[in-house]
């Protein structure tokens, strides 16, 4: 079974590469707020609708000091395809050796139309100014789901 983040537990730090082939980490983002978003592949339709739904909602967010990043196992030039093609305006990260999925209990045995594979579990989790993790919601769906961790935020 995978390990699970739960709220208090220290994030586990990252540094990975960006859309634009920059090194991205956890502690850039010290003194913020963090939503850090797990799918399974840039431009699938589940996806997209859920990174939709975070550059639709940046404004709020960002107003209420949280920034974002995605994560998935995509290369930097898919990820790049992706942020161009839907407009994205925050950083895709490619975590292509699954190591930062891991540590993030994200991946592992999930259920797809029935059958059990090994997998992304489409997650989200806030990260605090400190590095704690404030919220840790596993298996959600892409759809309303920017809504719900809003509405858990306090957002709106």
């Amino acid at each position: 079974m995978t390990t699970r983040l739960e709220t208090g537990s220290n994030a586990p730090d990252f540094t990975l590469v960006n859309q634009d082939g920059e090194s991205v980490s956890l502690t850039d983002f010290r003194g913020r707020k963090l939503v850090i978003f797990f799918y399974p592949a840039a431009m699938t339709p589940g996806c997209t609708t859920e990174a939709c739904d975070f550059r639709d909602s940046m404004a709020s967010l960002q107003g209420a000091g949280y920034d974002v990043v995605g994560i998935s196992r995509d290369e930097p030039a898919k990820l790049k395809q992706f942020a161009e093609r839907d407009g994205l305006t925050y950083p895709l990260l490619s975590d292509p050796d699954k190591a930062t999925h891991r540590a993030y209990g994200v991946w592992g045995e999930k259920k797809n139309y029935g059958k059990t594979v090994e997998g992304v579990i489409r997650s989200t989790f806030v990260v605090d100014e400190e590095g704690a993790v404030a919220l840790a919601k596993y298996n959600v769906k892409a759809t309303g789901h920017v809504a719900r961790i809003r509405a858990d935020l306090g957002i709106d």
